[in-house]
């Protein structure tokens, strides 16, 4: 499934998603939805690193310049070769010569189909990316009645199509370690205030 609209996700929503059949992972700010390649590839030694990280930041396995996984000098062969250390993984090729290599097509961490969103650069323990619209869906889980609600800041009424950055309410945590305070020193405090539009619950 290719990105449809630019939405982001914190690691605490990837890493409930570390199940065969539900399989994410996330690498160099994307997240990728494997679970179709984990049934194709199923039972097979090739999906097990993929199985054994599944919810997890993979990023450690590419070159974060080119996107492509990270090679190593075979120690045998003296061929450049994929660095997999967990393993064999899907769509690489075999090290070393062998009658049963095939050519691949694209490989998954390439492959659009996989990539369902972006991971966020910066949870507060909401995406940095997110307007308050996408903040409010996710509350609707706890309250299906959230969208009769008015957010404000300071009195102000928010504008529920920008982030919190767009609607002046700054992320300072690094600001307050630079001055030698606790992160959590000021945490801005958005109000909900309900209006009673008559929506049934």
């Amino acid at each position: 499934m290719a990105v449809t609209a630019r939405r982001y996700y914190t690691t605490a929503e990837v890493v409930v998603h570390n199940t065969p059949n539900d399989l994410w992972v996330s690498f160099l700010g994307r997240v990728l939805d494997l679970t179709s390649l984990a049934q194709e590839y199923d039972g097979t030694q090739e999906i097990k690193p993929i199985l054994a990280h599944a919810g997890k930041d993979i990023s450690h396995w590419f070159d974060s310049r080119t996107g492509e996984l990270k090679h190593r000098i075979h120690p045998v062969t003296g061929v450049r070769v994929p660095y997999t250390p967990h393993g064999p993984i899907p769509h690489v090729s075999l090290e070393v010569p062998n009658p049963l290599w095939r050519p691949v097509g694209v490989p998954w961490w390439v492959d659009p189909k996989y990539v369902i969103s972006f991971l966020t650069e910066k949870a507060r323990p909401v995406c940095k990316e997110d307007k308050l619209s996408r903040i409010l869906e996710r509350f609707l889980p706890f309250n299906s009645h959230a969208s009769s609600y008015t957010f404000k800041f300071e009195t102000r009424v928010l504008d529920m199509n920008k982030t919190l950055e767009e609607n002046d309410i700054p992320d300072e945590r690094e600001l307050f370690l630079d001055l030698g305070l606790e992160d959590n020193f000021y945490i801005p405090a958005l109000m909900i205030y309900f209006n009673d539009d008559l929506t049934e619950m």
